[in-house]
């Protein structure tokens, strides 16, 4: 990229966000900031190399990095910063600048980073973009998170094998003059040229320490030759202790001068600054010491409670440049070689007591609610501060509460392979020092599996989950809330398995443990009949599902405390339902409500809306509105496309309700064509035994046969047949429909005793769970008085064909196309929307 194709973002950055502010003594630098933009400009075909700046701990790469995209801000529409300390939150650093891409809101993480990474490549919107990946010590970790692309990158390291990957900038300290320049700015002009020069040379002009030696310089007014006396006896204090050189001399001498020198001055701020080395070297929120100050100890209590105290604390850690303040962020932050001075020099016990003060502060400071969105970046906040702080080793209850809402939150928002992680390693850590059987294990057991079954680790689910319910029902009560909240885990495994029936019966379970222990009205109740419904569903007991649905319904629309996702969520289960049970404009109806309610309340991108948006496809072609559910379905499946990808449930769903409507339309090969592509995943999703992998081939078969293929079609709806008996029953919706099909195959392949016989099967199955004026029971029939007729039957099928069209005008509108087909005499046949599970 050249500097030309950044004139149109001449008046600065569209978007500037995370960028630190700009040092005000920031001097010198210009052939490092000269030679970063002429290699950063460097063009490889379209696509700009991202740059690396690599030196030592404390020669200033974060400000070069800082006072770079400050001076070249008029030359990007886009500039972001990314704190990459820990490679575990960069995608969701990443993900974050969704909204500012203009990208649709997504629930997972994984799937918004590669929307992120794919939209900064395709320069749209924005051409002249930068990314700046600070402190990334391993390239390893993030070079997969890296956008490549018309944009720039920038990455700030002390790890000299990015030169193996990227092109690199070596930063040394400062040339002399640079030193000098910088202190006389600093101290504005009140040293002169050879007293700075003496300070420079004392301290190996390494820019931090040269900025605490400002800092402390300006602050106290001492005349530089005490200065440099002081900064000689730490020096040789430091020699004498004949400790390895990790840091550089004249780093640690003038950071301990600093610190002594504040201690005398405002202990309190010393005892502050202790308490920040425990945390992560990422910003720390202010509002941590005002929220969680109740729940330290005596050493800090004192401090924290007074506002005034603390803040004249933090006020002079600044001035002393022992701590960096961001007032636009509302947090603060230590240099990571000042944290780790400040830890290497504090006793071991009090290690331990400043380390156990912030796990306290971080549980005290943290929202109650982790699904609550609107406090998501508080929990973003704390969270990098999780294992610098070594929390997880923490057994305090109210701390290891924090832990396990962090990883609820990294569920909800969708930060899967996060949350296990963590999980992984809470499980380990706590039975070493608790045991199996503890609760705070047993609970983060718990969240693993919703993170298995979110990844759709379906097996390790169920190994997970069938274990933990056992074992929490053994160490606690049957009705403990744990154990219920465990029992409907399970059930959602099962669920997720297909095996409906038996998640059936454990969600049953789980509502009446609910409604003994909170009541039939508390969220947790009706959070677990709608799960009892979807179940009920998922077993072709529409009716039933209906009735648990109807009643949830009129419950949260009474409380809109509860949100409107979970509102959501309920009308979209009942309005499939009343699909499923034949009323097809009912569902219409329903679907184009709940679409528009959608769209209102959490936009048209949401996942819910997105999923309302498809049922309401489903039902327009059920209706006969071919063309509007092919427009609708075909927007919904690239909305689904984007926000995850084509291997998600969701998508393949809405791809193969895209195919459905095509083949209503007529359209077979673009229909067969998606059919095809959607299909190749499902066994890898659900598994080659599931229900829906058996059920998705429904659709396949069926454009075989339209494509002039029936002995092809015939073989996998005998293929699917076999598995959805085995799986699901003869009579489930999902077994009847394929032998539906699988009768019309035999009859296109001239076998109409065959097909009479199982006509006759499938007229008798369905009315296990329908009734004869169900639409599955009258397509039975309509299908079964063409099999009578052309195998002699005749009489029998006339009087089946004048019940069975009375039936239909009750069901469907005289123009629509079975009414037609059943009319004529012509064969229906069935197909399969994949519900969300």
């Amino acid at each position: 990229m050249t500097e030309n194709s950044y004139s149109m973002a001449a008046q600065g950055p569209m978007v500037w966000e995370k960028v630190p502010k700009r040092n005000p003594n920031f001097t010198g630098r210009n052939d490092l900031l000269t030679a970063l933009r002429k290699s950063i400009n460097t063009v490889t075909a379209v696509v700009a190399q991202p740059q690396a700046l690599q030196g030592l701990g404390g020669v200033g790469k974060t400000q070069l990095a800082i006072e770079y995209a400050w001076q070249y801000r008029a030359h990007y529409e886009f500039v972001w910063w990314i704190s990459a300390d820990q490679p575990v939150l960069v995608p969701s650093a990443l993900a974050a600048m969704g909204p500012a891409l203009g990208l649709p809101p997504a629930t997972g993480v994984e799937q918004a980073t590669q929307a992120v990474l794919r939209t900064l490549e395709s320069g749209t919107p924005y051409r002249s973009w930068l990314v700046i990946f600070d402190n990334a010590e391993e390239p390893e970790y993030i070079k997969d998170f890296i956008p490549r692309g018309p944009g720039h990158v920038l990455i700030t390291s002390r790890n000299s094998r990015w030169s193996d990957h990227e092109p690199t900038i070596q930063v040394d300290v400062f040339e002399r003059q640079e030193s000098v320049d910088f202190l006389r700015k600093r101290l504005k002009g009140t040293v002169g040229e050879a007293e700075a020069d003496r300070v420079a040379d004392k301290l190996g002009d390494l820019p931090l320490a040269l900025e605490q030696a400002g800092a402390l310089l300006a602050r106290t007014l001492m005349p530089v030759e005490e200065y440099l006396g002081l900064l000689d006896e730490q020096t040789s204090r430091l020699l004498s202790l004949e400790k390895a050189p990790m840091y550089p001399q004249s780093m640690t001498a003038a950071w301990q001068l600093s610190v002594s020198q504040l201690e005398d001055r405002v202990p309190e701020a010393v005892e502050v600054l202790r308490c920040c080395a425990f945390f992560g070297p990422e910003p720390i929120p202010r509002d941590v010491f005002r929220r969680g100050n109740r729940s330290v100890g005596p050493r800090l209590a004192p401090i924290l409670s007074d506002p005034i105290l603390l803040s004249s604390a933090v006020s002079n850690l600044e001035r002393y440049a022992l701590v960096k303040v961001e007032p636009n962020t509302r947090t603060l932050q230590v240099h990571r070689l000042n944290q780790a001075l400040l830890r290497d020099e504090t006793p071991e016990k009090e290690r331990g007591e400043f380390r156990h003060e912030v796990h306290l502060l971080l549980a005290g400071s943290a929202p109650s609610n982790p699904d609550d969105t609107s406090k998501w970046s508080s929990f973003e906040e704390l969270a990098a501060h999780l294992r610098p702080s070594g929390l997880i080793d923490c057994v305090d209850p109210g701390v290891r509460k924090f832990a396990l809402d962090l990883v609820r939150y990294m569920y909800v928002r969708g930060s899967y392979t996060q949350a296990q992680a963590l999980l992984d390693e809470y499980i380990e850590k706590w039975t070493e020092k608790s045991g199996a059987r503890h609760p705070n294990v047993l609970a983060a057991r718990v969240h693993l599996g919703n993170v298995y079954r979110a990844l759709a680790l379906y097996d390790k689910a169920y190994d997970l989950d069938s274990v933990t319910w056992e074992l929490m029902r053994e160490s606690l009560r049957h009705d403990h809330a744990d154990t219920i909240w465990a029992t409907s885990s399970y059930a959602a495994t099962l669920r997720g398995r297909g095996e409906f029936a038996r998640a059936r019966e454990v969600d049953q379970e789980a509502v009446e443990a609910y409604e003994r222990l909170h009541g039939p009205d508390d969220i947790l109740t009706l959070r677990s009949l709608n799960n009892l419904a979807v179940d009920h569903a998922l077993t072709s007991d529409y009716d039933q599902a209906r009735e648990l649905l109807n009643e949830v319904y009129g419950k949260v629309t009474a409380d809109d405390t509860m949100g409107s996702r979970f509102y959501v969520q309920v009308f979209s289960n009942l309005n499939r339902a009343v699909r499923l049970s034949g009323q097809f404009q009912a569902a219409a109806n329903l679907g184009e409500d709940l679409h528009t309610y959608g769209g209102t309340h959490l936009g048209v991108d949401h996942p819910n809306t997105l999923l309302a948006a498809k049922d309401f496809a489903i039902s327009m072609r059920r209706t006969g509105q071919v063309s509007e559910a092919v427009e609708l379905m075909r927007d919904t499946h690239k909305r689904l496309q984007r926000l995850y990808g084509d291997k998600h449930g969701d998508t393949m769903a809405a791809a193969l309700g895209l195919s459905n409507a095509l083949r209503a339309a007529g359209e077979i090969e673009a229909a067969r064509r998606l059919a095809d592509e959607a299909l190749r995943f499902y066994p890898e999703v659900f598994g080659d035994d599931h229900p829906f992998t058996h059920a998705v081939r429904i659709d396949l078969a069926l454009l075989m046969r339209l494509g002039g293929d029936a002995a092809a079609a015939r073989r996998l709806n005998e293929q699917a047949l076999a598995g959805l008996t085995e799986r699901v029953g003869r009579a489930h919706d999902y077994t009847v429909s394929c032998a539906i099909n699988l009768q019309n195959d035999l009859a296109a392949l001239g076998e109409p005793d065959r097909a009479r016989r199982l006509g006759e099967e499938n007229y008798r199955a369905i009315q296990t769970h329908f009734s004869p004026d169900h639409y599955l029971g009258v397509i039975c029939a309509a299908n079964l008085s063409v099999d009578l007729r052309e195998t002699g039957a005749t009489e029998e099928a006339d009087r089946l064909h004048a019940e069975t069209m009375k039936r239909v005008a009750l069901l469907m509108p005289q123009d629509h196309p079975d009414t037609l087909a059943a009319a004529s005499g012509l064969r229906i046949d069935t197909d399969f929307d994949p519900p969300p599970v």
